[in-house]
């Protein structure tokens, strides 16, 4: 029997599981957030398994939400979902929180432009004289609304204390930024820049606990580190490349948008596996 997931996001479908819940990442992709009417297939494993290795990675720092990607640990009713292999998490239920946690450690995208309009990001003041793709002096939480639909809005560090409480937002934000710190030093080694990237927390028995995704090609800027040079837009193992392809057509960012040419959607998805192979030193079999 076909299961129904009783909440749809831009990438993600959830399931009601009892006690816990199970998330199937699908291969739909979103940019601008919108979701485009193309989907790649196989991205939806990868970002699953780069989660996976990066909850891994990461549990000494901060609990998560990861509990089994392997179907015969579901409930019953949900091990026949066989194509849900490879691309479906089993996770403890949590409280999230109401916001997105947002790390930057180079400048690039709507932080970029928001330099260029008032020489600051989310209410921090940055040096003067700047270039795009320039390493930041030190990494910057910059976290946003999370929106249902439509675009995410950046937010500032005391908006976050009144959303979720000044110790909470004081703990999200450290937290935040050593995932980051720990998880950029990692991808450099392996040839890859973490430009930026976001997080998501929830509450668990009133611990704080690190959901949803994690350092994924979706959620972040991967660069290639040999390639990298200040000053202009980079090449990159994420979905920047389907970014700078939409910039290219005469369209205004609502929905509809514009389906992708197979080229883009091979390359993109070429490009999510690279970052895998990089980050983890294995191959990901997507058949």
């Amino acid at each position: 029997m076909q299961q129904q997931p009783f909440k749809s996001g831009k990438v993600r479908d959830i399931y009601d599981a009892g006690e816990h819940l199970i998330i199937v990442a699908s291969d739909r992709i979103s940019a601008f957030d919108c979701i485009l009417p193309t989907p790649i297939t196989g991205k939806g494993k990868v970002l699953s398994s780069i989660s996976k290795f990066w909850f891994s990675q990461t549990a000494g720092i901060i609990p998560n939400h990861f509990i089994s990607d392997d179907l015969a640990d579901f409930p019953q009713e949900f091990q026949e979902q066989e194509d849900w292999q490879g691309r479906a998490m089993l996770v403890k239920r949590a409280e999230v929180l109401p916001i997105e946690c947002v790390v930057r450690g180079y400048l690039a995208g709507g932080g970029w432009k928001e330099y260029c309009e008032n020489g600051a990001v989310s209410g921090i003041a940055l040096p003067a004289g700047l270039q795009q793709s320039q390493q930041l002096p030190e990494p910057i939480f910059t976290p946003s609304t999370k929106a249902e639909s439509g675009h995410d809005e950046p937010i500032s560090f005391e908006q976050t204390s009144e959303l979720i409480g000044a110790g909470l937002a004081k703990q999200v934000k450290s937290t935040s930024l050593r995932l980051y710190s720990f998880a950029a030093d990692y991808a450099r080694q392996r040839g890859i820049i973490i430009a930026d990237t976001k997080f998501e927390f929830g509450l668990i028995e009133g611990k704080l606990t690190l959901v949803d995704e994690a350092l994924t090609s979706d959620s972040s800027r991967f660069w290639d580190k040999e390639k990298y040079t200040p000053g202009a837009s980079q090449d990159s193992f994420d979905k920047q490349f389907v970014r700078d392809y939409l910039e290219t057509l005469d369209w205004d960012k609502t929905p509809p948008a514009p389906a992708l040419p197979a080229e883009i959607m091979q390359r993109t998805l070429d490009k999510y596996l690279e970052a895998y192979s990089r980050l983890t030193g294995k191959k990901l079999d997507l058949a």
